[in-house]
């Protein structure tokens, strides 16, 4: 029986089931996927349909209820949700330094099934294990949305709506073309941080300047250098980041070093401990028939503006060097680099022929997902209705529960 718990306004299910590791070979090595179904008290026994979160990232689990998720509540009113842990995060099989082969080529293996196309595999094997053939609805945040176009390409009989917020992919470009349209953004994320707060300016080269010229050690007793405190810009395409490294600036310093209440902070927000698979799965989910080469780190080269300026979400070779979460997966990586036999994530084809209603959130400032590409996929795909937004940043889901009630009125024709 599956352990039943209840919270404030929650009634929580934990769900397990056993899924190929590769859905080619269903006889082959399994793991186990977790979801967490959450449906309003007193509406257990209600015959509720079903929807289907899928979590930005990749390599971050479900969003626990009781968190930052105002779409939820909006959620509870109509479904009986189903919070998954995609493959290899959470409460799923784990995938990391500890669980990983100690072969970095075993390794890679492995991992080459942990991308779109099999999470949403292990999706319509949790659709039939607990809806049988009823179709349901999907909630697709971020690479979620990547993972729901996925879907809607591969078993759009299992769909019944989708809804998209701030993920929208482009169908056809690499990583290369990805990274080339982010920079840009990022550039212009640091423009609006400085201009909210102008003193940060000099203030985030005094801390650079000093990281390069001293040995500074974190809590955890690995080094903060220059380039890695730069990737403190990861999180500028949320509406609180600026606040939130606004707040660590100000307490950079203590007697000219820097202060240990900054170095726990920011240890907290460069560590790829609790998310490793973003790390080394996350150019990979831009690939369809070619190799990344670490493509963020090559095009980088083409923006030199960013001597001193923060960098965004993008994943560089060094980190795999300086982070000790990332470390025993350095070779791994690297073969996932250069690794050019990926299978396409979406098929136009049948996206130009699609059915599914689908709804989706375009962020017209969104600093992750650009876009331009976002528009042209909503063009491609039959019958999808985009909303194109500068009233929310790339958390609008999180932020604001009328996001979500918005979509759900333009799937139902109400707007």
């Amino acid at each position: 029986m599956s352990p039943t718990f209840r919270r404030p306004g929650l009634v929580c299910t934990d769900r397990f089931l056993d899924v190929p590791l590769d859905h080619a070979d269903p006889g082959g090595d399994t793991i186990e996927i977790y979801a967490r179904e959450v449906v309003a008290p007193g509406r257990e026994d209600d015959d509720l349909p079903w929807l289907l979160f899928l979590q930005g990232g990749p390599g971050h689990k479900a969003t626990r209820p009781g968190g930052p998720a105002a779409w939820l509540g909006r959620a509870l009113q109509d479904y009986r949700v189903l919070l998954l842990d995609q493959r290899g995060t959470g409460r799923s099989t784990v995938a990391n330094r500890q669980t990983l082969p100690a072969d970095p080529a075993e390794a890679a293996r492995r991992l080459r099934h942990f991308r779109a196309d099999s999470i949403m595999r292990d999706a319509e094997l949790l659709r039939r294990a607990l809806a049988g053939d009823r179709p349901w609805s999907v909630l697709g945040q971020s690479f979620g949305g990547f993972c729901a176009v996925t879907y809607l390409s591969l078993a759009p009989e299992g769909l019944r709506e989708v809804f998209i917020t701030g993920g929208l992919p482009s169908l056809t470009a690499g990583p290369d073309e990805v990274y080339r349209a982010a920079y840009p953004r990022v550039l212009a994320a640091n423009e609006r941080y400085f201009e909210r707060y102008p003193a940060d300016r000099d203030l985030a080269r005094r801390v650079m300047d000093h990281l390069a010229e001293h040995d500074v050690r974190m809590p955890g007793g690995e080094r903060l250098t220059r380039r890695r405190f730069q990737t403190l810009g990861h999180g500028f395409g949320s509406s609180a980041d600026f606040d939130v490294l606004h707040h660590l600036l100000e307490e950079a310093f203590a007697g000219g070093q820097i202060s240990d209440v900054f170095l726990r902070g920011v240890d907290a927000r460069v560590s790829y401990a609790a998310n490793p698979l973003y790390a080394v799965l996350h150019e990979a989910i831009y690939c369809q028939g070619g190799a990344s080469e670490w493509s963020a780190h090559r095009v980088l080269e083409e923006f030199p503006e960013f001597a001193d300026r923060f960098v965004g979400e993008m994943i560089y070779p060094w980190f795999f060097d300086e982070d000790p979460a990332l470390r025993p997966l350095k070779e791994c990586a690297d073969l996932l680099a250069r690794h050019r036999d990926w299978p396409r994530l979406y098929d136009p084809d049948r996206l130009a022929a699609n059915t599914v209603p689908v709804a989706a959130a375009v962020y017209h400032d969104d600093m992750y997902v650009d876009r331009e590409h976002s528009l042209e996929t909503a063009a491609a795909i039959r019958g999808l209705r985009p909303w194109i937004t500068n009233e929310y940043a790339h958390n609008g889901l999180s932020a604001d529960a009328r996001v979500l009630d918005r979509l759900i009125g333009m799937v139902r024709g109400r707007l």
